[in-house]
């Protein structure tokens, strides 16, 4: 078994929306980055490619490259857990935690989970999401940014 454990920020910029999990909420602003900047993706990532052993998304998918820009995080997620599977290790749970004081998150975690499973091929029991606040403190707290944080596990191929 293996664990790993990926956080991930983005500040927040006028938008339309926001990307999470794959999935576009609207909101009046949308998260500043290089790909789409999904930050709960990114974070999934990190996680995932931490527990193999195998670096860190800037690592595999620099920013600094042109191929990434505006790319869809999920192509990214699919690309990682290519990375995984080649390492030998299978996926055994997800955890999630979205700290934002806004957009909403409760309406989209349906959603989010299922956009997630059928991208990484999973039962969607095996993804937990979860939204805080950070009670107005920090820069989450005054709406200008949005940070994730993953934990997932892996196991050994058989």
């Amino acid at each position: 078994m293996r664990v790993g454990l990926g956080l991930d920020v983005h500040a927040l910029k006028v938008g339309k929306e926001v990307i999470l999990g794959g999935v576009k909420i609207p909101h009046s602003a949308s998260l500043d980055g290089h790909s789409d900047a999904d930050v709960l993706l990114h974070a999934l990532i990190d996680a995932l490619l931490g527990a193999a052993g195998a670096g860190d998304i800037g690592e595999h998918f620099p920013p600094r490259e042109e191929k990434y820009r505006n790319i869809s995080s999920l192509k990214l997620l699919k690309e990682t857990q290519k990375i995984v599977h080649h390492k030998g290790f299978v996926l055994n749970n997800i955890d999630l935690t979205i700290i934002a004081e806004e957009p909403k998150i409760s309406p989209y975690k349906k959603e989010i989970i299922s956009r997630i499973a059928e991208s990484l091929q999973l039962e969607k029991d095996m993804i937990n999401l979860k939204a805080t606040t950070a009670e107005g403190l920090g820069f989450t707290g005054r709406k200008e940014g949005i940070a994730a944080q993953a934990i997932v596990s892996l196991k050994q191929e058989q």
